[in-house]
């Protein structure tokens, strides 16, 4: 389906219809995912998708509609649907579709060899990741999950003043999760890479993290409790990120849940801390020319020097406050409403060593695990959670530990920052460099 033509007989349709304004999206996917355990393939799923959605404008209410059907019937019918919605609303000055801008083009994204490489190879790559984590360790015993993912899709919107816009990208995935058993113990370790083509994802590298986390966490136990030094790695302080990341939505301003309503202009993080959203990251999972409603993607400096600089809009919260949208418009895919969100958010890396973080710990922990993140309560900041990794001490690492808790606030995370690794690494869209925090109070024995 050419999802352009697609767009054009939906545009034909709306011009009998005759709506104040219109948005337009179209998209196609082929997805692909293999799964291989015990040394044979155990999940193959492979779909291509193909949809169009529609918002549309009459008398300030705002409609939505989608079909994945291209019958010119359906497609009708899925105007007036639209058409219903948008006459159900309360009137609101903020609906409202972007002007037309050219954006950047990013032919980056897309690898032309991807769609060449032979399905024996992909499904290969999965069975490999298995082999490699069970040859590398004796204590390695099983493993739970070896992926190998992959996307090509394509997307195009366009609306009635004047935006037109394109794209096309390619992305490839693997992960690894290893079970290590030693002395009645058994502890699990995963990783993952991603990129755009199939050569830029590395399964040795993968499964030797994998395997290190797992066998590394054998013989964990409890530690005293105690108040010190701690060292996040880059997955945990991303976790601590996320937490933080709502409350630079204009949204959660607007609706008075973020924890950094009023804040702009103030110094509430270490200055060593430095926090971006960056759509037109390269190598970024959430690169792309523009965002979900079609304006184009930008570097936004949310953080500079602990002070907080500003905050992330699309265009309707952005006309709630008199701003321009910062690109921050984010979708999943042509089923769903744009709403605001993230790009590529993360800290920026520090001048240290990740290892050397821990020099001058004399007593401190590295936390490599969280359990039970999903509770920490985003308007508040407040965390109460369970951490493993390991115990330092004499400024090295001396044993693994696990059943300890970490409790705190989210915004004193940040304000406690004093050195800043050179590991930045994305977890899906967020992305952090180890964090070294000055104290932070840990449950224990």
């Amino acid at each position: 389906m050419n999802i352009i033509r697609l767009a054009d007989t939906v545009e034909s349709i709306l011009a009998a219809r005759a709506p104040d304004g219109w948005e337009i999206m179209s998209g196609h996917s082929s997805t692909l995912a293999i799964e291989a355990r015990e040394g044979k393939v155990d999940t193959f799923k492979s779909a291509e998708p193909v949809g169009v959605s529609i918002r549309l404008l009459k008398n300030g209410g705002m409609g939505f509609s989608y079909s994945s059907s291209f019958d010119p019937r359906d497609l009708e019918k899925m105007v007036d649907n639209a058409l219903t919605g948008a006459g159900a609303q309360c009137p609101d000055d903020a609906n409202l579709l972007p002007p037309g801008v050219d954006c950047l083009t990013m032919p980056e994204l897309f690898d032309q060899g991807l769609g060449k490489v032979e399905l024996s190879l992909k499904i290969e790559r999965a069975l490999e990741l298995e082999r490699l984590a069970l040859s590398s360790d004796s204590r390695i015993k099983r493993v739970r999950k070896a992926t190998y993912g992959e996307t090509i899709y394509a997307v195009h919107i366009r609306n009635s003043n004047g935006l037109y816009g394109e794209y096309s990208g390619t992305s490839v995935s693997s992960s690894l999760a290893a079970l290590a058993e030693a002395d009645g113990d058994s502890q699990m370790g995963w990783d993952f890479e991603f990129g755009t083509g199939f050569d830029s994802v590395d399964i040795g590298r993968i499964a030797a993290r994998a395997v290190a986390r797992s066998v590394g966490m054998l013989g964990a136990r409890v530690i005293p409790t105690m108040r010190a030094p701690v060292v996040l790695d880059n997955h945990v302080a991303a976790e601590f990120l996320e937490l933080l990341a709502p409350s630079f939505s204009a949204e959660n301003l607007y609706k008075g849940k973020s924890l950094l309503k009023g804040k702009e202009g103030e110094r509430l993080f270490s200055e060593l801390l430095t926090v971006r959203d960056d759509g037109t990251l390269p190598g970024g999972m959430a690169t792309a020319p523009f965002d979900g409603e079609g304006v184009c993607h930008r570097n936004n400096l949310l953080v500079g020097n602990g002070t907080i600089r500003s905050f992330l809009y699309e265009t309707r919260y952005g006309a709630k406050f008199g701003k321009p949208s910062s690109g921050n418009s984010a979708r999943g895919g042509v089923k769903g409403m744009p709403h605001l969100g993230v790009s590529n958010f993360f800290i920026e890396n520090g001048p240290t060593a990740a290892d050397d973080l821990f020099a001058g710990i004399s007593r401190g922990m590295l936390v490599t695990g969280l359990i039970g993140m999903h509770t920490a309560n985003p308007v508040s900041g407040d965390f109460s959670v369970g951490a493993t990794g390991f115990l330092i001490e004499d400024g090295r690492i001396s044993q693994p530990v696990k059943g300890v808790a970490i409790a705190g606030n989210v915004l004193d995370i940040f304000a406690g920052v004093e050195m800043i690794g050179d590991d930045l690494r994305f977890y899906s869209s967020i992305g952090s460099p180890s964090l070294r925090i000055a104290a932070l109070d840990i449950s224990g024995e």
